[in-house]
């Protein structure tokens, strides 16, 4: 018998006889790879398949879901079209989607291929580590109990980011076993393909450009160690630090030879800069809720580390700190940025995990507990969105709706067309993006007012970061021209749909 394998620490490919060993016959079944990758598999489907064929998992990939349709159907050009400071990658993830079919399952599917093959590089790292079989399983199904948790139960760009960056640590942590077997070749692929995979997820989000720098500085250390002369060590670092901006120098070629290079600078680059800051109070709150949250892990990692004598330790340290400073140059501690931290904490806690198999099944029970309890206390609005969508279609005939503050997948669902280049609500009334989309607030609020959108759906919500000039102009018009006709149940507020005055309401029950 006969079997083609990757050697878990060399990756070689090889070629092999097999024996059926009195080992092979008596270990367990689920120990064999195949069988493994089945199970985190059928895992990650089981955890995440409440979700499926939900259009309003998370804010954020509503917005993807409209981009990636827009491009697919009408050619719309990602920061020209529609504008977004995100990397271009997430948008071609959600446009591939896009092409199997006009719903929400295709991107849901994707993503949770993604969060099995993040789950896959958390096993095999467990195992790089020295874990036994059952605690690198255990760490991959850990691993998809506790995205669910971070606001990556659909497509949230953390969740295609984790892959690329979890495999750049798998390679990493090779290192020193290359380093003291003097392989200074197999470092320096080594450093091609763990920064190459660093530069794909900064085409997803750009904080895996600390991570990625890491990752290049880890392997000029180990290539020195090996023997390296400084020659080959500069000549290393150039090649690795072309690998890791290769996918966005190739971005903005594409977009410089289309002749919008000046478009696509500004909405990834000169845009952030341009952003303001949330209240304090607010931001210090959302940290430590992350930080208490992420609690289970951090502090099993903390005492895994404190006992692994080996050289991957300091490895691992450097990757926390790294995603950490990844992590808080963000600066808005969403719940979902989070999702950066986890692969990290949890492959760092593997030591004590394997050593004492009840701190794994507490972590494990953490995520469980809240994922069920996010289960039986979420808001099913599913149908109360169609429904607002619905309104929107049946009353807006040829015209623009304009969503002021609402779920952005209404004008997919509605199938209707766009006001403008900022379909993301909050990027028109945001405060703290008033001098950091291009264009004045007031003024494209204004203009798209001047068009007469046949209807405005708002929300009941109060917030602390309105820009009030924004609120002011919209208030006055819907005061002055429309009139609500349904209002609709939406987490802890409402949904309000406007209808312009000269028009009489169609569809409603």
């Amino acid at each position: 018998m006969f079997r083609i394998s990757i050697h878990p620490r060399s990756w070689r490919l090889t070629i092999a006889s097999r024996p059926l060993t009195r080992e092979r016959m008596t270990r367990p079944f689920w120990q064999d790879r195949r069988v493994q990758a089945l199970i985190l598999l059928l895992s990650a489907i089981i955890l995440r398949s409440p979700d499926f064929g939900n259009p309003i998992v998370e804010v954020d990939e509503q917005f993807y879901v409209l981009i990636g349709d827009r491009m697919v159907t009408e050619g719309a050009i990602p920061f020209v079209d529609i504008w977004d400071r995100k990397p271009i990658g997430t948008f071609l993830i959600f446009a591939f989607a896009r092409l199997f079919g006009d719903g929400f399952l295709p991107y849901q599917l994707v993503a949770t291929l993604f969060a099995w093959g993040t789950a896959i590089g958390v096993l095999v790292a467990a195992r790089q580590l020295g874990a036994k079989a059952a605690t690198a399983l255990f760490a991959g199904v850990i691993y998809l109990a506790w995205i669910e948790i971070f606001g990556g139960r659909g497509g949230q760009a953390g969740v295609f980011m984790n892959l690329f960056v979890t495999w750049g640590a798998v390679l990493t942590l090779r290192l020193p076993a290359l380093a003291e077997a003097g392989r200074v070749r197999a470092i320096l692929w080594n450093g091609v393909a763990a920064c190459l995979l660093a530069g794909i997820a900064i085409q997803i989000k750009y904080t895996p450009a600390v991570e990625g720098a890491f990752f290049g500085l880890a392997h000029l250390w180990f290539l020195r160690k090996a023997a390296g002369g400084w020659p080959s060590i500069i000549a290393a670092g150039a090649i690795w630090a072309l690998a890791g901006l290769a996918p966005t120098i190739a971005v903005i070629a594409v977009y410089t030879a289309m002749g919008h290079y000046e478009a696509f600078m500004y909405a990834n680059f000169w845009s952030i800069g341009g952003r303001g800051s949330y209240p304090q109070a607010t931001v210090v709150s959302k940290f430590f809720g992350i930080v208490a949250k992420t609690s289970p892990l951090w502090v099993a990692a903390a005492f895994a580390l404190r006992r692994f004598d080996d050289p991957r330790r300091a490895l691992l340290i450097g990757w926390i700190v790294a995603a950490f400073i990844a992590f808080l140059s963000i600066g808005t501690f969403i719940l979902s940025y989070a999702l950066s931290l986890i692969a990290p904490f949890l492959i760092a806690a593997v030591p004590l995990l394997d050593r004492r198999p009840r701190a794994a099944l507490l972590v494990f029970l953490f995520a469980a507990i809240l994922w069920v309890r996010d289960s039986w206390f979420y808001y099913d609005d599913e149908a109360q969105v169609r429904e607002v969508a619905a309104l929107m279609k049946a009353n807006s005939g040829d015209e623009c709706p304009y969503v002021f503050e609402g779920d952005t997948i209404l004008y997919h669902l509605a199938d209707s067309c766009l006001p403008g280049t900022y379909p993301f609500p909050s990027h028109l009334w945001l405060s703290t993006e008033t001098h950091a989309i291009g264009v004045d607030q007031a003024d494209e609020v204004r203009r798209i007012l001047a068009t007469r959108p046949p209807v405005i759906v708002i929300t009941t919500q109060k917030k602390d970061v309105w820009a009030p000039e924004v609120l002011g102009i919209i208030r006055r018009e819907l005061a002055a021209n429309y009139r609500p006709i349904r209002r609709v149940p939406r987490e802890d507020f409402q949904l309000v749909v406007y209808l312009r005055n000269d028009r009489e309401p169609v569809g409603m029950r």
